[in-house]
């Protein structure tokens, strides 16, 4: 309780801060050494707020249960993302590519990064780890067609030449993807939410022994006491949420003008920014991720790193591609060709991966690789 007041108090006085004085900080900027220590204090309460977030997110996640939990979580985070690009892409300094990039390494991160690492531990620690084969498969079915769709299929059209879609095109691409989304957002929180439980070991089935002694139990225990949930607990998990929330969004802009402003003076490569913003928002969830794989809990880590992924493509690129038809900017989505075929490996790896059978630390091995050749295309293109 204390640490969270804490995290309250330093996020919501950096907001304070910045609203009243913002301009004034903002303007020594052109001093490098000030420009950092502002970066890493906005990033460091940013990060901070977000663990906040993972926090009462994972409270939520044991009253409501899965898929519920995670999906609260997911959602966040996936918030936090979309504020932290539009802020960017709404400053005068946004490269047309930090859209695209920051998708790009959300799903590299997520897929490669995250889950790789997971598995390689999981391995190591439990040999071979289960997961529902159906969950896998519809967040799998979802993500494909959302990115060839965002981050190819541009690279291929007649209307634009430059790897961006036209107006018409962004329009109906952007509400393709939301109703692909909310379609299965409504099979993952309705008739279909089983899908994304865990399934129950066939070892950990009870002999008729034990069904003995169940049912004893059972008869002993007429009126068993339940755990119940007041709705006012819930709802104040939801207000401290939201509570974390508010300060990243709200930081979010002075962050991108600073990101922006950093990066052009680096010279460094447009990828570095999407990555950067991807492993702010990503890292809270990417650690709760890897946690779960640690406890042998691959079905939440997979609802994590797949959920992640799956909501960045279907929150992230309508947002993006609605921002730029109206402050109307081409957004380059389409990806080069060696990221193409990295895209497509990720894809392809990652279906082998989740196709039923039990993962080994091989899987995961082979996903780090995958992420390293992402980071080595980064740096030496």
């Amino acid at each position: 309780m204390f640490q969270s007041r804490i995290n309250h108090l330093s996020a919501w006085g950096t907001v304070i801060i910045f609203l009243i004085f913002g301009t004034r900080l903002m303007g020594f900027v052109s001093n490098p050494i000030i420009l950092s220590l502002e970066f890493l204090w906005i990033l460091g309460v940013i990060i901070w707020a977000a663990f906040g977030v993972v926090h009462e997110a994972e409270e939520l996640a044991e009253m409501l249960g899965e898929p519920y939990g995670t999906l609260v979580l997911t959602l966040s985070i996936v918030i936090i993302e979309v504020a932290l690009v539009a802020a960017v892409m709404l400053g005068s300094t946004a490269p047309p590519t930090l859209g695209r990039d920051t998708m790009f390494a959300v799903l590299m991160i997520v897929l490669n990064g995250v889950v790789g690492l997971g598995l390689l531990i999981g391995g190591i620690r439990h040999k071979e780890q289960n997961y529902n084969i159906q969950g896998a498969g519809a967040y799998l079915v979802v993500l494909l067609p959302l990115s060839v769709l965002a981050l190819v299929l541009p690279n291929f059209t007649s209307s634009t030449q430059d790897g961006s879609l036209s107006t018409v095109q962004a329009v109906l691409i952007a509400s393709f993807t939301i109703i692909l989304y909310g379609t299965f957002l409504i099979l993952q929180t309705g008739r279909h939410n089983e899908f994304f439980t865990p399934m129950p070991n066939p070892q950990d089935q009870p002999v008729e022994k034990d069904l003995a002694i169940i049912n004893a139990q059972t008869i002993n225990n007429e009126h068993p006491q339940q755990k119940t949930i007041s709705r006012s607990t819930i709802a104040k998990h939801i207000f401290l949420l939201l509570l974390h929330i508010f300060p990243i969004v709200i930081l979010s802009k002075t962050l991108g003008i600073i990101l922006a402003i950093g990066l052009l003076r680096l010279d460094a490569p447009s990828e570095l920014g999407g990555i950067i913003i991807a492993m702010i928002v990503f890292t809270p969830e990417g650690i709760a991720s890897l946690r779960a794989t640690t406890a042998n809990e691959l079905q939440r880590a997979v609802n994590l790193c797949l959920g992640a992924a799956t909501s960045t493509m279907g929150l992230t690129v309508p947002v993006v591609l609605l921002i730029g038809v109206l402050i109307k900017q081409p957004v380059l989505l389409g990806l080069s060709g060696p990221n193409m075929i990295i895209l497509a490996l990720t894809l392809l790896l990652s279906i082998r991966t989740f196709s039923g059978k039990p993962t080994t630390m091989l899987e995961g091995c082979v996903h780090l690789i995958m992420f390293f050749v992402y980071l080595l295309l980064v740096f030496f293109p």
